[in-house]
């Protein structure tokens, strides 16, 4: 019974160890990303190389199920199934650092080849772990020019403030070129706007925005109803951002409603899983969150929310803007899509606190299932690979003693 108990043990505990270990990652950003849990994966299956080295390569062998629990809490909680490359790649480190420690470890002939090989799994692991997640964001050479008209505190200033998160990643895709008139739009040569909650803006600028949108332009406008930016600045303060958008006109004129405003913060899923972390938003009619119309020979993509941009909402890792395996939020490459660039990688996100919690009990309850399956099928194998078998004695004959 003891010896059952223990072989469950050391089929069971691997696995839990690695899902836990993963899940302060993956609970800081919301991300279901199986690299998550490449770090923690290469270093128990090490161990359980090292460990189990003696004990056969079967039992070895079965204790690369301990990835499975991970890859099952990512699917679970997410709603679809883990990215195909991302969930090969853990299981490739998982085996990596697993044979490789049980190489290391072996005492056998041919000694030195085998601790080589063994090394070398264990850095194939370690360079999987390491290259294998998404990489930061790299500039690219072609960046058209985009314009942004904003109150909202998003460049460097002389105080030495520096560019919000949203800019630093934006400048990766666009020449960013920040305007403080509408009328500036058609000398700027930018065929592309972001407009985030401006100041009140003339007749004449609003106009010029028309008239810049007709002739081709494409715009993104973030008219936020109910806008919590962060400011030092007191309330009137000319400074400070409006706390409400002062758009109505020009989107009138373009053909945009809205319907009722989401109190508080809210995760927003797009339809093709794309996420987007909103902060008293209005909706538009229909339930819809995004709109988007022809206007003239332009485009026109309006949200009811600029908080969406504080880095506050999509970003983990303030440090890191450039990184996406910190990203808490879809929002700055959703922002660039919607302007004309792409920022690759599938990101697949935890869906409701349900889902996690059955994806936790699914996990936890797999990884015992196989846990107590294996060591049902191996409670007959012996150290070395092979079963152990009762040895039988012709009949009056005992086995020696001593």
């Amino acid at each position: 019974m003891m010896a059952a108990l223990k072989r469950v043990l050391i089929l069971w505990l691997p696995g839990l160890a690695i899902l836990l270990a993963g899940l302060q990652r993956a609970f800081a950003t919301g991300q279901t990303d199986p690299w998550d849990w490449a770090w923690p994966a290469l270093a128990v299956m090490a161990a359980m190389g090292l460990l189990l080295a003696r004990q056969g390569w079967p039992l070895l062998a079965w204790t690369m199920g301990a990835v499975v629990s991970a890859l099952l809490f990512c699917g679970v909680a997410a709603g679809r199934w883990p990215d195909p490359v991302a969930a090969t790649g853990l299981i490739l480190v998982a085996s990596s650092a697993a044979f490789g420690g049980a190489l290391v470890r072996q005492g056998a002939p041919l000694r030195a080849k085998r601790v080589a090989g063994g090394i070398a799994l264990l850095a194939l692991a370690a360079l999987l772990a390491w290259r294998g997640p998404a990489q930061p964001i790299e500039p690219v050479v072609d960046r058209p020019a985009l314009a942004v008209i904003t109150a909202l505190p998003l460049f460097w200033d002389a105080q030495g403030r520096a560019d919000a998160a949203i800019v630093t990643v934006l400048r990766t895709r666009f020449t960013v070129q920040p305007i403080d008139d509408a009328q500036q739009l058609e000398p700027s040569r930018a065929r592309l706007l972001l407009l985030v909650q401006p100041r009140a803006m003339t007749p004449e600028a609003l106009v010029a925005v028309d008239r810049w949108v007709r002739g081709g332009g494409r715009a993104v406008v973030l008219a936020d109803p109910l806008l919590r930016w962060p400011s030092d600045l007191p309330m009137g303060d000319r400074r400070r951002a409006p706390a409400t958008s002062l758009l109505e006109p020009l989107l009138g004129h373009w053909g945009f409603a809205f319907d009722r405003i989401e109190d508080g913060e809210r995760r927003w899923f797009l339809p093709d899983g794309a996420l987007l972390t909103l902060s008293g938003a209005q909706m538009a009619g229909g339930g819809d969150m995004v709109q988007r119309k022809r206007i003239g020979r332009g485009e026109v993509v309006l949200l009811g929310d600029a908080d969406l941009i504080d880095d506050r909402l999509w970003l983990a890792d303030p440090a890191r803007p450039l990184d996406p395996r910190v990203w808490s939020a879809d929002t700055p490459a959703r922002i660039a899509q919607w302007l004309g660039a792409a920022i690759p990688g599938d990101r697949r996100w935890m869906r409701e606190g349900a889902d996690v919690v059955a994806a936790l009990r699914w996990a936890i309850l797999a990884g015992l299932g196989w846990a107590v399956m294996g060591a049902g099928l191996l409670r007959g194998v012996r150290p070395g690979g092979g079963t152990r078998t009762k040895k039988v004695y012709p009949e009056g004959e005992a086995p020696e003693s001593g």
